[in-house]
């Protein structure tokens, strides 16, 4: 059985080289992230290429994420970084400050004035140090220290509890959608949104640009908790971004917040990334804690599509081993009985005839002996809904379209397989479909396999037909 949770890597000055490349996708990399939050433009160009170059060559399929950086809110510059605030003591943010010193900052978000109020609690820098509101007088934000630490330049600014307006997409954020376009990417991720109309916003807009990229929405803002179904009804994919998320809600929400996000866009039949400091010990170390271990073989059994590593690839000094041991620990977990998650799910009327067909293959796995399901399809759809129940059997998803390709690269238990049948026949086309399965060993003769396809034969999104067939004995 192949792993069946997708690793999700970031690309960065550790892991551009075509060397560095190849051994990631070598070690199991299944989805390549593209931080957009830095990085030119010819940069992002010429990984993508290499990447896809690599991937073909090795045989594989690599997805491509683009992530867009949103509107992260950060204090300004010091002359002097790091200053060093100490308990108990006032501090300024001060949104015309041009240079900072110990008694104020500048501010990159020149609106938190009209944000926050008497009493809110202010964290910088990913909570290490909190700030508390006494009065706000025009562009001066008046504040009182009470967790102290040194403070550099460009830290970032979470209101305990959110509401900071900001608005999900910046400028920037607008024109790398159409760098995402251009690339070709296969999931634009947006960062911070607030609902479903940010997220259709993003969609729109990459659209436009000519962009057919799947829409992730990444989790980060309180606000973002309080409208989870509207964003997850909008986006194709979310994404459990702890990090901000956790700044905003206190971290020991954030498990409860993680099992349930998952279970949701299970549900919902979207795709789910769990991310940030997965195994961030191994930005410098050549192995994982075992409290890293623990995390990511969790996020495993909670039913996450993939799990993500950031800095660890990016900029890391073990960007290989890390998603070497990000394999082993989801093989492992992958090995212990669970129960298949369309049971935990309360049945819901079935109006799809594609989802009545995957239902169907999954409740036959469940009382056959299968080695595994061939999905004959063109957009991938119905290997996602089959996917969203965890069957213990591989997914092939057979199509002869390179972008459904790449895209199935982040369904769990899904495998893309590039299928270019030669014939309008239901019987050749699945009698082409065996033969090629046997000849990449998926299968052997003697095997029962529940094929998908639709009728007639190459219409996205009509897949209405299930046959079960004995591999080496197939007939009309």
């Amino acid at each position: 059985m192949p792993r069946r949770t997708k690793i999700v890597a970031t690309i960065g000055p550790a892991s551009s080289s075509p060397e560095v490349l190849e051994r990631m996708i070598q070690a199991g990399m299944d989805v390549a992230r593209l931080n957009f939050s830095h990085g030119t433009e010819e940069d992002h160009r010429q990984r993508v290429e290499t990447i896809r170059a690599l991937a073909k060559k090795l045989g594989r399929t690599v997805g491509i994420l683009g992530d867009l950086q949103g509107p992260k809110i950060r204090v300004g510059k010091f002359r002097e970084s790091p200053i060093h605030l100490v308990p108990g003591t006032a501090f300024i943010l001060d949104a015309d400050c041009a240079m900072g010193d110990d008694t104020r900052v500048g501010l990159d978000y020149k609106e938190l004035p009209r944000d926050v109020s008497p009493g809110d609690a202010l964290l910088l820098d990913d909570g290490k140090i909190e700030l508390r509101v006494e009065k706000v007088v025009d562009n001066l934000v008046h504040t009182t220290v009470i967790q102290g630490g040194p403070l550099s330049n460009n830290k970032g600014i979470n209101r305990k509890g959110g509401g900071l307006t900001a608005p999900a997409l910046t400028a920037k954020d607008r024109e790398d959608i159409k760098l995402a376009a251009r690339l070709e990417v296969d999931y634009l991720a947006i960062s911070f949104p607030r609902s479903g109309e940010d997220v259709q916003l993003a969609r729109d807009l990459l659209r436009q640009a000519g962009g057919q990229a799947h829409i992730q929405a990444k989790i980060e803002r309180a606000e973002a908790i309080e409208a989870l179904e509207d964003i997850i009804e909008a986006s194709d994919s979310i994404m459990v971004a702890r990090g901000d998320l956790a700044v905003e809600v206190g971290d020991a929400a954030v498990p409860a917040m993680q099992k349930r996000m998952i279970r949701l866009a299970r549900q919902m039949n979207r795709t789910v990334i769990t991310a940030t400091q997965m195994m961030e010990s191994m930005i410098s170390s050549p192995v994982p804690t075992r409290a890293e271990v623990s995390d990511v073989a969790n996020a495993v059994l909670d039913g996450t599509d993939a799990v993500m590593l950031s800095a660890e690839s990016a900029a890391g000094k073990y960007p290989v081993e890390a998603i070497a041991a990000m394999a082993r620990v989801c093989m492992e977990a992958e090995k212990q009985a669970m129960t298949p998650f369309t049971e935990r799910q309360s049945p819901n009327r079935v109006e799809r005839i594609e989802k009545a067909v995957a239902q169907a293959v999954i409740n036959t796995t469940r009382n056959l002996e299968v080695k595994a399901i061939a999905a004959l399809t063109q957009s991938g759809s119905t290997a996602l809904l089959m996917s969203r129940s965890d069957v213990n059997v591989p997914i092939y998803a057979m199509t002869p379209v390179e972008t459904t390709q790449r895209r199935v690269t982040l369904f769990r238990g899904v495998y893309p397989i590039d299928f270019h049948h030669t014939n309008e026949s239901p019987a050749e086309v699945i009698a082409q479909a065996e033969t090629l399965l046997l000849r990449l060993k998926a299968v052997s003769k003697g095997d029962v396999v529940l094929l998908t396809i639709g009728e007639p034969i190459g219409k996205p999104g009509g897949t209405n037909t299930m046959k079960i067939i004995r591999i080496g004995e197939h007939s009309n």
